[in-house]
């Protein structure tokens, strides 16, 4: 059903020239030249406009392509929803912001889909920002998130509040206090979360509050893998500022502990995103409901 002349849109914004789209798709290269010279007659609009060896994107050719990105993948998920119909099984794709990966939801799915016959579950990490681009282009059917982008396209759910901790290793002295101020911060080796992050943007918010800059921190890494920052913090090498649901385990485990900051109140939510098409709410209510138990063990 998507024509031919869209997924040649798709593949020229994808690869940003005329030859290496038309060695991808098979066709000659006059070929991708004039479907894209139908369409853009068609929408009464200049696409693509040429640069020095390849093309690039007009602002009109930008809401094509993003409509043409969607329309195939609704056409995928019509092709797959049939056949998933005719074997009688339900297939979900849920996107998960990294801190949310790390908390319990993962397991959660897990336990979720291995109590299900005939569910399939694909989980997907990747930024909040990309999250909400996948759940409208229809890559995504639900996302898991720490934090909100309001948009009319989606539906939202609050799944639960969060806060931001200090992660300190067992042997480092301030593990020993309850909470520590920002001046015995100061002096902490500082790995976090990339300046993109959630987590790190809420932190630095909490700071500029108080008439603080993340630049008066010894900040020595950023990276973007929680389970590394963790395995980072447990041997000594830096405290963290992480989300109080990703460490609970590590805390019960006594891998290292969690300690307050005073005067930083770091609380956040964590939300459930969906598209307004979206029609397997049961699956989600069970899913929550899941969760809401399964934290409920998992307290501090």
């Amino acid at each position: 059903m998507i024509t031919q002349r869209l997924q040649t849109l798709i593949t020229v914004g994808e690869t940003e020239n005329y030859s290496k789209a038309a060695e991808q798709l098979n066709l000659t290269q006059p070929a991708v030249s004039t479907h894209i010279k139908q369409l853009e007659s068609e929408l009464n609009i200049k696409i693509f406009r040429r640069t020095n060896h390849n093309v690039e994107l007009t602002e009109e050719g930008k809401i094509a392509l993003k409509y043409a990105i969607r329309i195939n993948n609704i056409y995928s998920n019509l092709r797959q929803a049939l056949a998933d119909y005719q074997q009688n099984i339900k297939r979900l794709t849920i996107g998960l912001t990294p801190s949310a990966e790390s908390s319990i939801l993962s397991r959660i799915l897990a336990k979720y889909s291995t109590e299900k016959d005939n569910l399939h579950i694909t989980i997907i990490t990747d930024t909040i920002k990309n999250l909400y681009t996948k759940l409208k282009n229809f890559e995504v059917d639900i996302a898991f998130v720490d934090g909100k982008i309001t948009d009319d396209q989606l539906n939202y759910g609050l799944l639960n509040t969060d806060s931001l901790v200090l992660a300190v290793s067992n042997d480092n002295s301030i593990s020993k206090k309850n909470i520590i101020s920002l001046d015995d911060l100061k002096k902490q080796k500082l790995i976090l979360r990339p300046e993109s992050s959630g987590t790190t943007k809420l932190f630095e918010t909490h700071l500029r509050s108080l008439g603080e800059d993340i630049k008066n921190f010894d900040v020595i890494m950023e990276i973007d893998n929680i389970a590394m920052i963790k395995d980072l913090v447990r041997h000594n090498y830096g405290v963290s500022i992480l989300a109080k649901s990703s460490c609970q385990r590590d805390v019960m485990k006594n891998r290292f502990k969690i300690v307050s900051i005073e005067n930083l109140s770091m609380v956040r939510e964590l939300n459930v995103v969906y598209h307004k098409d979206f029609t397997h709410t049961e699956i989600l209510n069970e899913i929550i409901e899941l969760y809401n138990s399964e934290r409920n063990k998992t307290i501090v």
